[in-house]
């Protein structure tokens, strides 16, 4: 793929008749105007490597001297104890117990919509989730100020 879109990129001229220049154009305009994520830039240049080694079997020692971009790594976003409690002011019922839930244990958001009643540990104050992110299974500490609030949604939904 990323081998074509080079030839298709350079009027379609063959990857013999280019060098240093043309993949630098092309890596620059997919890295500025596609906007390409950082793993695809470098998935493009790994592609032109080996097709200027392997299949032509070019020797350009500055192909590998190309930079490659860097993954930049952010920090969360995280709420100010503030901002959470005025989320949590906002919330009543079940909806807050939710958000409690959720926050109290890290749990994700499809995960704590997909726990079952079985999977509520009282005795040892854990949860357990299963086939969460990457299909695996763990187990979560179970916040005791969130306890007595479950049990008596517990209660309630068996009422029902």
């Amino acid at each position: 793929h990323w081998s074509r879109a080079f030839i298709r990129f350079h009027g379609i001229r063959h990857p013999r008749e280019m060098g240093r220049p043309e993949v630098e154009a092309f890596l620059g305009w997919l890295a500025s105007d596609r906007q390409v994520a950082v793993s695809a830039h470098k998935q493009a240049l790994s592609a032109l490597i080996f097709l200027y080694s392997r299949v032509l079997e070019v020797q350009l020692p500055w192909m590998t001297a190309i930079g490659r971009p860097r993954v930049q790594r952010r920090l969360p976003v995280v709420l100010s104890q503030e901002e959470l409690a005025a989320v949590f002011r906002g919330l009543d019922g079940e909806h807050l117990l939710f958000a409690q839930l959720l926050y109290g244990t890290g749990m994700r958001l499809t995960e704590g919509l997909q726990l079952r009643v079985k999977d509520v540990d009282f005795q040892h104050g854990a949860l357990i989730v299963r086939a969460g992110k990457g299909g695996k299974d763990r187990v979560l500490m179970l916040p005791a100020s969130l306890v007595p609030a479950l049990r008596d949604q517990l209660a309630r939904s068996h009422g029902l």
